[in-house]
């Protein structure tokens, strides 16, 4: 048994975690300060034995005993990441520093929630891992970006200087059940949208492409990237299918099937054109392959949502 603490555990992806690691046996912690991570996504959780919960912000130190240290605490959408750009980027910065202190003290591995925003709005694509990126440090989305850049940094630097073990993920596109309603993610804006009844809103001609990967999937990336023995660089965590934002709209008209029309609005600043993950170092070093597409995997969250909405 482990004693694995996971900061952003009331999170959409931070949740799943939870679960996983007390399904292999693990015990967790789980700090947030519930800005934008939620109560009801821990709450069958709660009276686990091996459970715990200590509302905390990560840019304030703390302490516990832990032998992994997952750092997920950030908000992870562009409407929750640019209500309050400033606080983004102290969580990034200050959040990853306090964790990395923490390992250092505890002889804890580390693992970093990075993100594929570090590629920016990328000149290469697929992305591998040894692209530096194509991103505008003063837009709009910057507080993200470069927060999360700056994290990696600091990661590595904690791993050359300290001894510190650590390990990287950088994140593409990820959805499925525990999402919020209001986060401003494209699955969810348009499964939310065409259970209303309402138009499907798409940005410039919807031509714009990401790659969608179920939570499970990631889940199992992540366990699998901080058990892997051998310190490595960034490693891409994703689904390498690539859709058009248009053909999800859709995929989720026809499945929902409300008569929902799409409606064009203007592209935001750096908004990426292409989004898709070389994850063949994940395939090589970690035997990391994503098994639920998106058909399969969009049905479940559609389920997630329609029980979330009936609820009020």
């Amino acid at each position: 048994m482990l004693r694995c603490l996971v900061t952003g555990g009331a999170g959409f992806l931070g949740s799943h975690l939870c679960d996983r690691l007390l399904a292999d046996g693990h015990e967790v912690l789980c700090i947030d300060d519930f800005s934008t991570g939620s109560r009801a996504n821990i709450a069958h959780l709660e009276g686990h034995e091996r459970f715990f919960v200590m509302e905390h912000d990560v840019t304030d130190r703390y302490f516990a005993p832990a032998d992994r240290i997952y750092n997920l605490a950030c908000p992870a959408s562009p409407i929750h990441y640019q209500r309050d750009p400033i606080k983004t980027v102290v969580t990034n910065v200050e959040g990853t520093l306090n964790g990395l202190r923490l390992a250092e003290r505890t002889g804890a591995r580390f693992f970093q929630a990075s993100t594929s925003e570090v590629y920016g709005d990328p000149d290469i694509h697929p992305q591998p891992e040894s692209y530096t990126g194509n991103v505008n440090p003063i837009g709009p989305r910057a507080c993200y970006d470069e927060g999360k850049r700056c994290g990696e940094t600091l990661c590595f630097d904690f791993h050359r200087q300290a001894g510190v073990e650590v390990r990287v993920a950088r994140i593409f596109n990820t959805y499925g059940p525990r999402m919020a309603i209001d986060d401003g993610r494209v699955v969810s804006n348009f499964i939310v949208q065409a259970l209303r009844g309402e138009d499907l809103t798409v940005y410039g001609s919807g031509q714009q492409t990401r790659s969608f990967c179920y939570v499970d999937d990631l889940i199992d990336g992540f366990v699998a990237l901080m058990e892997h023995p051998e310190e490595s660089g960034p490693v891409n965590l994703g689904n390498p299918g690539e859709f058009t934002i248009r053909q999800l709209a859709e995929l989720c008209i026809r499945f929902i099937g409300k008569g929902n029309q799409i409606v064009e609005k203007p592209m935001p600043a750096d908004d990426p054109r292409q989004r898709k993950p070389d994850i063949s170092m994940a395939m090589r070093q970690l035997g990391f392959e994503p098994t639920i597409d998106l058909e399969e995997g969009l049905k479940k969250t559609i389920a997630y949502f329609e029980q979330k909405l009936a609820q009020g």
